[in-house]
């Protein structure tokens, strides 16, 4: 061919190139270089997604701040507990439903339903005129919220290919690290310059938005896979949590521990316990697998991670109550006197996932998280009405501290500890105990507060003269008038509403410290490579996580598959088929292996590969006869192959390397699979630089 018809086809290549719409596979035409990654349209779905699980994620924080004036406005502080705990029952009951008939029966039209449901819940709430209109509207609002945090993680293992979907799946997680910093502040924004109902009324435009893009925009391919669903397994199981968490707000306040209402609901519940065990002995697909239980680090790890739920979201609903009553702070700034012990959180909870990915060695994060938790809540006692700022933050944040070091372990601890067919339920079951710890740790807070309370202000108004209208049940019901007592009986009010609150975490550090001797009984077994990338929706999400053992892998996978691509795999491969070629050449010969062909300049153009890279690259095909030249483009000679695909062949075993022993002769079909469908869509791809320099190309 002459230099300029050679100049041609290789601006024909450009132009056609240029024009490629970059949706679907490759394209039609030689020089239509094959685009990688995900199209608009699922950009567009995947925002709305991200929409739908930003209210869920958002009303499991936003309400906190807004509780002392909902209280207030509708009465009924010793029932407060209720508006958070109603919610997370609600969600944590419905979340294996909505993931196994989502895969039944389609999750778009399974998500669009969550939606309408929690908007429906939305505006209900918003609409309350009482406390238990609230409660039970909370309740239906959080069986929506359960489907659209399971169903939009799962909706992304729908429409993006398995190498992309831990990048996606990070953004969720970014949701819910973003949402435990946003609830507080924006629910404070609303209660003090609109109104507590705003704390609701907000998802109804934003839901609007997410349904509309949801119905134009997302396609789904329909694969329905048939389930035995365990409905009674699941309201068993949501009825054994009600009666706890019935028990724990009620019994001692409302009703004597001896009364007959007490005994009755504890008896019942005790029957609730038996009757689910023996149903889940004869279900075909269990909602919590018995079997789990005889795994001495599944049993620690779930029994820690109701420890870990239920100080975390006890403190977080009663924190913001402190501050606005104890020390007059407006809803608003409450919730950025929060925000030390969420830094710590995230700060700490991000940290050991990397450090454990890093050494493999976990031990020492729920020791050290449960101790450290434990000391955060004697300091949180500590506070009182003349607390400063700075003492408050820094309690704050050591508490935050505590619960980050031991919450991001606690997943991987299970995930390492069962086989690959129950690796899905094992996660989701720890993170199940830690929703029902939350419940049960908002109401227990919820209890001893309104007990303390009621005696402590009983105590302090007993010797002064009160105004007209002012007793120790009107002060209970609308803390407001706190502010308008005489000085000379305010601070005695103070201290009677500082103390009943701060008495709750003396309570609960027994709890924790009781979680810090369990830590130790862990067993240290070696971590499987594939267990190591750290999932802040399995961290931080207050109910379950629902995801399938494949879906687990393929997000570790994808996860550590590209981040390995950052740390020479290029070397590794090249050395583990026996070669000696540059990093650049093993990548480009698998490039060319997948798509049939390669032009270096336009290759260049496309891809974030330098063109000195990819030039040396191809010089060293060319130079050992392992690829030959076409016009432009490289392709393919006998030899070339065979190389291409050993190169291939150590691609794939390097990735099966990090399933450790689920990787064994009688492996799933469906990870075997998996495995392969990865490595062809990671061999040669852009998501693997074969390159540590700058991503944009010398000019």
């Amino acid at each position: 061919m002459s230099g300029d018809a050679q100049g041609r086809a290789g601006e024909a290549a450009r132009a056609a190139d240029r024009e490629s719409p970059g949706i679907g596979g490759p394209l039609a035409g030689r020089h239509a270089l094959p685009p990688e990654g995900v199209h608009g349209g699922v950009i567009v779905s995947i925002g709305a997604l991200l929409l739908g699980l930003l209210l869920a994620a958002l009303d499991q924080t936003i309400v906190s701040t807004a509780l002392p004036t909902i209280v207030s406005d509708l009465g009924g502080l010793e029932h407060l507990s209720w508006v958070v705990t109603a919610y997370l029952l609600a969600s944590t009951a419905a979340t294996p439903l909505w993931g196994k008939l989502g895969d039944q029966y389609g999750r778009k039209r399974l998500f669009q339903t969550a939606i309408v449901i929690f908007l429906v819940g939305s505006a209900l709430c918003g609409m309350a005129q009482n406390m238990p209109q609230l409660i039970a509207f909370r309740a239906v609002q959080g069986l929506g919220g359960g489907g659209l945090i399971v169903l939009s993680m799962a909706i992304v293992g729908d429409i993006v290919p398995p190498r992309e979907r831990g990048r996606y799946q990070g953004l969720f997680g970014a949701v819910f690290g973003a949402t435990s910093v946003l609830g507080p502040l924006l629910g404070g924004l609303f209660t003090q310059h609109l109104s507590w109902r705003w704390v609701f009324y907000v998802n109804l435009p934003v839901g609007v938005v997410a349904l509309a893009v949801i119905a134009t925009a997302l396609r789904i391919p329909r694969k329905a896979e048939r389930h035995v669903i365990d409905y009674l397994g699941t309201l068993l199981i949501a009825s054994v949590a009600t009666c706890l968490v019935l028990l724990a707000s009620l019994g001692g306040t409302t009703w004597s521990w001896g009364s007959p209402q007490t005994v009755g609901l504890a008896v019942v519940g005790a029957a609730l316990v038996v009757v689910f065990v023996l149903v889940e002995r004869r279900a075909a697909e269990p909602v919590l697998p018995l079997k789990l239980f005889r795994v001495r680090t599944f049993t620690l790890s779930a029994v820690i991670s109701f420890i870990v739920g239920f100080a975390m979201f006890g403190a977080m609903t009663y924190l913001p109550t402190f501050l606005q009553i104890v020390h007059g702070i407006t809803p608003t700034m409450s919730g950025v006197h929060m925000l030390p012990m969420v830094v710590g959180m995230l700060l700490a909870s991000t940290t050991s996932g990397q450090i454990v990915s890093r050494t493999g060695r976990w031990k020492v994060f729920p020791i050290a998280g449960t101790g450290v938790t434990t000391i955060g809540l004697l300091l949180l006692h500590r506070l009182d009405e003349h607390s400063s700022t700075a003492e408050m933050s820094w309690y704050f944040f050591v508490f935050g501290l505590g619960l980050g070091l031991v919450m991001q372990v606690l997943v991987l601890i299970v995930q390492n500890a069962v086989g690959y067919e129950d690796l899905g339920v094992a996660t989701s079951g720890a993170t199940f105990f830690r929703s029902i710890g939350a419940s049960f740790g908002v109401s227990v807070f919820g209890a001893i507060f309104a007990s303390r309370l009621g005696h402590n202000l009983t105590v302090a108004l007993a010797s002064r003269p009160l105004p007209a209208g002012v007793s120790p049940g009107v002060l209970k019901a609308d803390p407001r008038g706190v502010a308008a007592l005489p000085p000379a009986v305010r601070p005695a009010v103070l201290h009677a509403f500082a103390s009943s609150i701060t008495d709750v975490f003396l309570y609960a550090a027994p709890v924790a410290l009781f979680g810090f001797v369990l830590a130790w009984f862990l067993r240290e077994d070696r971590l499987r490579g594939s267990v190591t990338a750290p999932d802040v929706t399995e961290t931080l999400a207050s109910n379950p996580v629902e995801r399938s053992s494949y879906d687990e892998v393929c997000r570790a996978l994808s996860v550590l598959g590209s981040r390995e691509g950052r740390r020479e795999i290029y070397d590794k491969i090249t050395r583990r088929a026996g070669y000696d070629l540059l990093p650049g050449a093993s990548w480009l010969l698998l490039r060319v292996r997948k798509y049939g062909w390669a032009e270096p300049a336009v290759l260049a153009e496309r891809s974030t590969v330098p063109l000195n890279v990819i030039l040396a690259a191809g010089r060293q095909l060319e130079e050992r006869r392992l690829a030959v030249r076409e016009g432009l483009d490289l392709v393919l000679t006998e030899q070339g192959r065979e190389v291409a695909d050993r190169l291939a062949d150590a691609r794939e075993e390097s990735l099966a390397e990090l399933l450790g022993d689920w990787w064994g002769p009688d492996r799933p079909t469906d990870l075997a699979k998996l495995v392969q469908e990865l490595n062809r869509e990671l061999c040669g791809s852009d998501a693997e630089r074969p390159h540590d320099g700058p991503r944009t190309r010398p000019a």
